[in-house]
């Protein structure tokens, strides 16, 4: 070892630890920080290096095992059958290079191959004894894994009863169909990346109840008895059909010929595409086009040898299957140069650096703008003004750029971030992996300022958008928050400004007095406070830091405490509370007549009824007439209601709308009264006491 250069020790050692972190990020949490395309370019580097320096193959390299899934939440299990990942090809090309290696290596001249579709979702062991299903198993690291039974119980497609009483281990893979994705993720919080996140998300869940209202689905597609009665794979996915498993359908035959490949598929009862060797090219071609629709998500097809008695005979290796390939699609990409790199400055400061590349069209939009998040990812990619970039939309929704293709031919280096801010040419900062504008009057930042605080999820003033407030800011007449109060809107019509006439500027007079009116938690989330939106002002609030004065007096240690605030939320809000430009801001918010505490109600308007006085309410889904859905929770605290963000026994009532989750079946179990949109309608426009829903079965949505 001592002859190896220190550079790829370092390497090998850095390689190590980025894909451990990969692996935990993806079976443990179910989110992923890399694309698979740049997961597999790690992997096959260091697997490259290991074989060019094997003394550098250690036994916990990440090349000697599966990624490993485990986790406390659940008991650990050892399997009874090897559960390995699959060696993977990016081209037809690979493919079928794999395909004359497996006949060169037969000992038969009637070797076939079958196709099948690679599900994006997540990995689970079935175990069966005398038919029934005793146990469900994360693939975990390949040899233990996480017992998840409870919750794959609650699969509709899992069967847990076999038609014959059968001892056997069954591999599948658990996935969320996309329209149930796109539905759900419309209610959450914080939505998922994608269908297998969440799937792998929901087998997680610590109550299986929990799991049971989302209706997940499982393809199985290997079978292992302890002595197997079938000579091929095709019989074995018949046998699993007719046990009760639902098998994927998409399936192709290949032979010698395509009569050979006719009368397998006969064989065995299945449906699907027969074909020689010569047709496999145009059968991945077919399927890589037609991909987009399916109901459910894959991300490849895997090839594997059909006849078990080959299998056995090629063998694996620890990692996976000499038998079988995946055929990997690479996540949509293109090529652009950089033009320029310049950057933006938030409300917070925060800079951050924007690629601008040559037009270029990728998934069906043209891309013209790219982030580039901070130094420290330009440094990684080393990226320079001038450069060929290959760009990606990652989740097939966020443009990013993934690598350098070609050096720029004017020597331009790797692009360094100002020193200056570009707006107000105050110094920049660094704080952690980010840079932000030391000048809290910088303009930029003030009109970022502006913005969010009047934007509809937060103030909501009408007619103070972006734009009318840029023309304000740059003609002087509002510059901080507290001059929207004190400004005196006849103004504009007095000073002849464009666009501004009297209808216009009485509206926004009256949308400013009216804002004076918002709850407390309202203000709070419009303060602009980093990591301190809805979410984490309702945890707070509702741990009894109710009121300004006890915010201000609260320690990090006190914050962090709370369940869902982590100690860098609690420091975030302690140190932005004590800036001294948001102390004076929430001194003269005060002063405007704003409410500081939960305990301050809004002043009622003495024309409509108090009928939901004394009562509480939680609001969860969509909506048609109330877009957003804060909309409903106005009309309810209008008429003398309490707002809650979550649903207890001592919640009066729950306003669902379309595809309410966890917060409905919630209420359900604790017998609080549910109302529906069209009810709620009724109730408002006349305050007649109605009928409670007592059954999910009236309300649109999740349990559709």
């Amino acid at each position: 070892m001592n002859s190896i250069d220190n550079s790829v020790i370092e390497r090998v050692q850095e390689l190590h630890t980025l894909l451990l972190r990969y692996q935990h990020s993806y079976y443990v949490t179910g989110k992923a920080e890399v694309s698979d395309l740049e997961y597999d370019r790690l992997f096959d580097e260091l697997v490259s290096l290991e074989n060019k320096y094997p003394d550098l193959k250690s036994p916990d390299s990440p090349t000697q095992r599966v990624g490993s899934d485990l986790s406390s939440d659940f008991p650990e299990v050892e399997h009874t059958i090897p559960v390995l990942s699959l060696d993977k090809a990016y081209s037809a090309q690979e493919v079928l290079s794999f395909i004359d290696k497996c006949i060169k290596n037969s000992s038969t001249n009637s070797l076939s191959f079958v196709l099948e579709e690679k599900i994006d979702g997540f990995s689970v062991v079935l175990y069966y004894k005398d038919g029934i299903l005793e146990r469900a198993v994360t693939r975990g690291n390949g040899f233990v894994g996480n017992d998840v039974t409870a919750n794959v119980k609650t699969i509709h497609s899992v069967p847990l009863r076999l038609s014959k009483p059968e001892t056997l281990a069954v591999r599948g893979e658990v996935f969320l169909p996309k329209e149930d994705f796109q539905r759900i993720n419309l209610t959450l919080d914080e939505p998922y990346a994608n269908p297998r996140n969440l799937a792998a998300g929901t087998i997680r869940r610590i109550k299986s109840s929990d799991t049971a209202r989302v209706p997940l689905s499982m393809f199985c597609y290997e079978g292992f008895w302890e002595n197997a009665p079938f000579s091929d794979h095709l019989e074995i996915l018949r046998h699993l059909k007719d046990l009760g498993f639902k098998v994927d359908k998409n399936i192709s035959c290949f032979c010698k010929t395509r009569e050979e490949a006719e009368r397998r598929l006969k064989e065995a009862s299945l449906e699907g595409f027969a074909g020689s060797f010569e047709d496999i090219s145009l059968d991945i071609k077919q399927r890589t086009s037609t991909r987009s629709s399916l109901s459910y998500e894959i991300d490849g097809l895997v090839l594997k040898i059909n006849e078990i008695g080959q299998r056995e005979l090629m063998g694996w290796t620890e990692h996976h299957p000499k038998w079988a390939m995946a055929y990997k699609f690479e996540a949509p990409q293109a090529q652009a140069v950089v033009e320029s790199i310049d950057v933006q400055v938030g409300r917070t400061g925060r800079i951050t650096p924007m690629a601008r590349i040559t037009a270029t069209e990728l998934s069906g939009s043209v891309i013209r703008n790219i982030t580039l998040h901070n130094q420290d990812y330009v440094d990684s990619l080393e990226l320079a003004v001038g450069d060929t970039v290959e760009i990606s939309k990652r989740g097939d929704v966020i443009p990013a750029v993934e690598s350098v293709i070609e050096k720029n031919s004017k020597g331009n280096t790797t692009w360094v971030m100002p020193s200056v801010c570009p707006v107000c040419s105050s110094a920049l900062v660094k704080k952690g992996a980010h840079t932000f504008c030391s000048n809290p009057s910088c303009p930029a930042r003030e009109k970022g300022a502006l913005d969010f605080f009047c934007a509809k999820k937060q103030m909501d003033i009408e007619g103070l958008g972006t734009k009318t407030l840029e023309v304000l800011y740059d003609k002087n007449y509002i510059r901080r928050i507290q001059d929207i109060f004190i400004f005196d809107w006849d103004a504009l019509v007095r000073d002849g400004v464009e666009g501004f006439g009297i209808k216009k500027t009485d509206s926004i007079s009256k949308a400013v007095r009216e804002a004076v009116k918002a709850p407390f938690t309202r203000v709070l989330v419009s303060l602009g406070i980093p990591e301190f939106g809805k979410k984490a002002v309702d945890l707070v609030t509702s741990a009894g830091f109710d009121s300004m004065e006890k915010l201000l007096s609260a320690t990090e240690e006190q914050l962090s405490a709370i369940d869902g605030i982590g100690p860098v939320t609690a420091r975030l809000i302690v140190e932005s509370l004590h800036e001294q430009s948001m102390l004076t801001l929430i001194r003269d918010l005060e002063s405007f007549g704003f409410n500081m505490s939960s305990d301050v109600k809004e002043e009622s308007d003495p024309s409509v009824e108090q009928i939901f006085a004394g009562q509480s309410w939680c609001v969860t889904g969509t909506f048609e007439h109330f877009k957003p859905r804060d909309k409903a929770m106005e009309e309810i605290v209008k008429r003398g209601g309490t707002e809650v963000s979550s649903v207890s026994s001592k919640t009066t009532c729950l306003l669902a709308g379309a595809s309410a989750g966890s917060k409905l079946q919630k209420a359900v179990s604790l017998g609080v009264r549910v109302v529906s949109e069209e009810e709620f309608l009724r109730m408002i426009d006349s305050p007649v006491e109605e009928k409670a829903v007592s059954s999910t079965d009236e309300l649109p949505g999740l349990f559709d």
